[in-house]
């Protein structure tokens, strides 16, 4: 029987931009190697699959090469998906049974905020080659969360230009490496970057996931919970984040943008 599968960008109010996701919505549990020829197969940077589950939906995350135990955009395209549809009613909750846990999304008002763990980086000293492996930039703060390093650079314009060293990079004890600086644009509180090569996916166009990292860090050092973020890839995205304690929030809004079926 053919398995419907839907493409949407995340992070992003317009077709095009911030990050793709593909969404699958079975109706019973996927064999892992199926899920990942799949996620191999739309070569995208992540591939959801959810099924029916308690009062919500078990979710599981692929990126073209290894399953991954948490991913913020490609939640959210999975909330956006089951809204659209009238899979989930907007006013209720969508439940989320993961190997993070339990995340849940809501639709409020265009957006859909996810209730994700926190994940603030401990002060690390910088592994062998690093400096080498983000472009020689000048790092003004290197810490590590339970998945990623994050670096600190003194300038929006240090994130952008960045060009790292992939094959080094993969080397790393890290699902990815998050460069990040203050906004230069008064709309934004800070910007970042996200590269992951050990899990196939060499830049990341927006990470929810890293956010999770990232918006205690600079809460803490702006002194203010609630913040807008921006991923400045290519594709680029934005992320409204807001630090509750040991959670964070990360608000988006998604697009569909393809639908099809897998024969």
């Amino acid at each position: 029987m053919p398995q419907s599968i839907t493409q949407v960008d995340a992070f992003t109010s317009r077709p095009f931009a911030g990050n793709p996701a593909a969404v699958c919505i079975l109706e019973q549990p996927a064999e892992e190697s199926w899920m990942q020829n799949v996620a191999r197969e739309m070569n995208l940077s992540e591939t959801a699959f959810l099924h029916a589950e308690r009062d919500g939906y078990r979710l599981r995350w692929f990126t073209p090469t290894v399953e991954v135990d948490l991913c913020g955009h490609a939640t959210l395209a999975s909330a956006h998906v089951l809204y659209e549809t009238g899979a989930l009613d907007r006013g209720r909750q969508a439940r989320f049974y993961t190997k993070s846990g339990l995340l849940t999304a809501d639709d409020e008002d265009g957006w859909i905020k996810l209730d994700f763990p926190a994940s603030p980086p401990d002060t690390v000293h910088a592994p062998p080659a690093f400096d080498k492996a983000l472009d020689d930039a000048h790092l003004s703060y290197i810490g590590k969360s339970i998945f990623d390093y994050i670096v600190e650079v003194d300038s929006e314009a240090a994130v952008r230009r960045m060009k790292p060293n992939f094959g080094l990079l993969e080397l790393l004890p890290a699902r990815g490496v998050i460069v990040t600086a203050r906004s230069d644009d008064p709309e934004y509180d800070f910007v970042s970057r996200f590269f992951a090569p050990a899990a196939g996916v060499p830049e990341d166009p927006v990470t929810g996931s890293a956010h999770c990292c990232l918006a205690p860090y600079w809460a803490e050092k702006l002194g203010k919970p609630d913040m807008i973020a921006y991923q400045a890839s290519a594709r680029g995205g934005v992320i409204k984040v807001a630090v509750r304690g040991e959670r964070v929030l990360l608000f988006g809004q998604a697009v569909t943008v393809m639908r099809g079926e897998l024969l």
